[in-house]
């Protein structure tokens, strides 16, 4: 058995785009479910606010599982992006309606450092998440 450098460096190549693209997904989710928030994640966890931290990560997790099956189920970078940013969508149509419908007063518990309602985001997160996941393997 030999190692094929050839091989490898085209496949190292496409680990670097896909991973780099992706990085770029987790990214822009980021940013755009603390837009959605009504709160601001960096002031409070720089406050040291472990809620606001429990409930990004959560988010963070839950897209970021969803975008791993999108990396080994896809077989384009197009095809990657198209369900990373369907994933990223679902995830904020999810906190969105928790938080109109089942947490009215979000804002003031992740600011008062609620931890209940940080771990109940964050598993909400997480399981949308895991379902995300799941359905792009078909």
């Amino acid at each position: 058995m030999y190692f094929d450098f050839f091989t490898f460096g085209v496949g190292a190549q496409y680990f670097l785009v896909a991973f780099v693209v992706a990085g770029v997904l987790a990214l822009a989710f980021k940013v755009i479910y603390q837009w959605v928030t009504p709160y601001k994640e960096t002031d409070l966890i720089k406050q040291g606010n472990v809620a606001a931290a429990v409930a990004l990560g959560g988010a963070l997790i839950g897209y970021v599982l969803a975008l791993a099956s999108a990396l080994a189920h896809t077989t384009s970078l197009p095809e990657l992006i198209a369900w990373g940013v369907l994933a990223g969508v679902i995830q904020i149509v999810a906190f969105t309606i928790v938080r109109l419908i089942f947490l009215k007063d979000v804002k003031a518990r992740i600011e008062a450092g609620e931890m209940a309602t940080a771990v109940y985001l964050a598993s909400i997160n997480i399981a949308v998440g895991l379902i995300n996941a799941a359905s792009m393997t078909s």
